[in-house]
C-alpha cells in the first residue's frame, strides 16, 4: 500500500461526481487518500454533504458560505454554523473568506459573513477554512481582528497569495494549504513561498473537481490526485514521499482534531 495522505479540502457533493462517487473514493483509498474532507459552499446543500461523510469511513465533512455565494444566499448565522458543528463528522468552519477577483461587489456582505465564520470557528474551536483571493490585505487585518477578540485555528485554503499574507497567517499560527496550483510548472515562485513555511504547517488538498495537478491539468480532478501535488510538494521540502505524507497527515490531525479523534465514526 502506499503511503497513507490527506486530502483536506475536496468537494464529493458537486454533481462532477455524481455517477461514480463511490469509484472517486475507492481510487482515493487505492492511491493512498484514506481521509478526505468534503466542503459545504452552501449552508442548504449542508444535508447533501453530511449524507456522503456518514455513508463513507474516512470522509468527514466542514460547512460555510463561500464568498462567491453571500451575495445569492441568506446570510449565515453563528449559531446555524455551532449547531452544524454538534454532528460527530463536522470538523471545520467554511469554506468563507474574501473574493474580490469576481465578486467584489458583494465584499461588504462578505466581510460580514467572514466575521460570523470566525464567531462559530472561535465557540466551537473547530478550524476555520479561508478561501480568499484578490483581497490578501482585507483577508489579513480580518483574521488578525478576531484572533484579538479570541484565538481560534484556521487554514488558509488552495493557498496562492502573496509572501506577506503567508507570514501573516503563519505568524498567527494557521496553516497553509498546498493545492495542484502548486504543482503548476509556472508555479515557481508559489513553490518558493511553501518552502519558506514551516513544515509542521502544511497541508495538501485537491480542491476538486477544480485545479487537476499535473499530468491530469485542465480535466477533473479528485481526491486520489492529492497524492501527486504530495510528490511534488516532498520536493519542496526536499523531503522522501512517505515522509511528507506523514507530516503532512499529522499536521491534519492536529489541526482537524476532530477528525483524528473520529477514525471509525459512520
Amino acid at each position: 500500500m502506499p503511503p497513507e495522505i490527506v486530502d483536506s479540502h475536496c468537494h464529493l457533493d458537486f454533481s462532477d461526481f455524481d455517477r461514480e462517487r463511490d469509484a472517486v473514493i475507492a481510487r482515493a483509498r487505492a492511491a493512498g487518500v484514506t481521509r478526505m474532507v468534503t466542503i459545504c459552499t452552501r449552508l442548504r446543500q449542508e444535508p447533501a454533504v453530511r449524507a456522503i461523510a456518514e455513508a463513507h469511513e474516512g470522509v468527514y465533512y466542514a460547512a460555510g458560505t463561500h464568498p462567491m455565494s453571500v451575495h445569492e444566499e441568506p446570510m449565515a448565522t453563528a449559531e446555524a454554523l455551532i449547531a452544524l458543528a454538534a454532528h460527530p463528522k463536522f470538523v471545520g468552519i467554511g469554506e468563507t473568506g474574501l473574493d474580490y477577483h469576481y465578486s467584489a461587489d458583494s465584499a461588504e456582505a462578505q466581510k460580514t459573513s467572514l466575521r460570523i465564520h470566525i464567531e462559530a470557528a472561535q465557540e466551537t474551536g473547530l478550524p476555520l477554512i479561508i478561501h480568499t483571493r484578490d483581497a490578501d490585505e482585507d483577508t489579513a487585518a480580518i483574521l488578525a481582528e478576531g484572533m484579538k477578540i479570541r484565538p481560534y485555528t484556521c487554514v488558509m485554503h488552495c493557498f496562492s497569495s502573496g509572501a506577506r499574507l503567508a507570514e501573516q497567517a503563519l505568524e498567527m499560527g494557521f496553516y497553509l494549504s498546498m493545492s495542484g496550483i502548486a504543482a503548476f510548472p509556472k508555479s515557481q515562485a508559489l513553490r518558493d513561498i511553501f518552502a519558506a513555511a514551516p513544515i509542521d504547517r502544511i497541508l495538501v488538498e485537491t480542491d476538486s473537481p477544480y485545479l487537476a495537478p499535473p499530468p491530469h491539468r485542465g480535466r477533473r480532478n479528485e481526491p486520489a490526485y492529492s497524492a501527486l501535488t504530495a510528490r511534488v510538494g516532498a520536493g519542496v521540502f526536499g523531503l522522501d514521499y512517505a515522509e511528507f505524507a506523514a507530516r503532512t497527515s499529522a499536521n491534519f490531525d492536529r489541526l482537524f482534531s476532530r477528525a483524528a479523534k473520529a477514525e471509525g465514526v459512520k
